[in-house]
């Protein structure tokens, strides 16, 4: 059971027509965004952060924004957004390859290294302490422009965020996320857990 219920849709008519956005990127409204809503000044701040983050300015795909997502969400370890990450990555084109083997990208012929470069960066930034080190610095330079990269680091910081929000919180998680994740995630150990 979630730490607080969330809300019906229409509590907030303004995050309403906000969330309407997701209904493209996962195909529901988030139950997460729904408890935000109980402060409405919080619903709706995350959803326009949410909207200029996912926004493609420059060679940072819709597909790669989500799976950097996703290997930022398991890296913290939650549940509910390695779920809606996969999900959103799928909707979004990711290659069945990549979609297959994301846990390979250091070594699957499916990545290349720009890609390699960027969810190389989402594993390390996402850690406790943080593990970006010149290395992986120098790596993400050769393949990336700066406002690129901001956007990389936009995503890892909005799910760092949505990771603490969703595992601390327990959000349930939708049924459309469900079968995503249970198609994608089980063969590494993806289970429900407290989200049910």
């Amino acid at each position: 059971m979630p730490l607080v219920t969330p809300l019906p849709s229409d509590y907030d008519s303004e995050t309403k027509k906000l969330a309407e956005f997701f209904n493209e990127t996962l195909g529901f409204c988030p139950n997460s965004v729904l408890t935000m809503q109980r402060r409405p000044e919080i619903s709706k701040a995350f959803i326009n952060l949410n909207k200029a983050v996912m926004s493609n300015k420059g060679q940072v795909t819709s597909a790669l924004k989500r799976m950097i997502a996703w290997v930022s969400s398991n890296s913290t370890g939650c549940r509910y957004c390695q779920a809606h990450a996969v999900r959103a990555a799928e909707r979004y084109g990711a290659k069945q390859e990549q979609l297959d083997n994301i846990w390979n990208f250091r070594t699957d012929d499916s990545f290349n290294d720009a890609e390699r470069a960027a969810l190389n960066f989402s594993l390390a930034a996402s850690q406790v302490p943080n593990n970006v080190n010149e290395t992986i610095i120098q790596e993400l330079h050769k393949h990336w422009d700066e406002g690129e990269i901001v956007e990389i680091l936009g995503v890892i910081s909005l799910f760092g965020y949505l990771n603490r929000w969703n595992d601390s919180m327990g959000t349930s998680i939708e049924e459309g996320a469900v079968e995503s994740a249970e198609k994608y995630l089980q063969k590494t150990g993806w289970a429900i857990g407290k989200h049910v």
